[in-house]
């Protein structure tokens, strides 16, 4: 498929906007998890955290989230940092005439990126956002 501001070969329009979607709330909990952080230890500051990769955060959100709650925020962070890890460091192939894209395990065993995938990755997104909500009420 084309559109008017690319002559490159693009996915099908939903796979795109499920694709947005994915991008989107992830960096909306990035965020989220930043905020919670400096909510309680104010010897952070914003501009270096913003500065950090994802990855980067689990130090200070071990030092501030997990310390004053438990691991599940930690580790289910850490798990979607992996899937959008995943989506970002994908290849574009065409299967059954349609682009879409491709990426691999650490093992290398090679999965598509399917709608099912982008989708789940959207509703964990959803699961860390609450957590986050609930956390920062308590």
């Amino acid at each position: 498929m084309y559109e008017e501001y690319s002559r490159q070969a693009l996915p099908p329009k939903k796979y795109r906007e499920l694709l947005g979607s994915a991008i989107c709330v992830f960096n909306s909990n990035n965020q989220f998890i930043i905020e919670n952080i400096l909510r309680i230890d104010n010897n952070y500051n914003w501009y270096k955290l913003i500065d950090k990769t994802s990855g980067e955060l689990s130090e200070p959100i071990k030092e501030t989230i997990t310390k004053y709650s438990d691991t599940k925020i930690t580790l289910l962070f850490s798990e979607l940092i992996s899937k959008r890890n995943r989506i970002i460091h994908s290849f574009q192939i065409t299967e059954n005439n349609e682009q879409i894209l491709k990426t691999k395990n650490k093992k290398h065993e090679q999965f598509n990126i399917t709608e099912k995938y982008l989708l789940e990755f959207i509703k964990d997104n959803e699961l860390l956002s609450s957590e986050l909500h609930k956390f920062r009420s308590f």
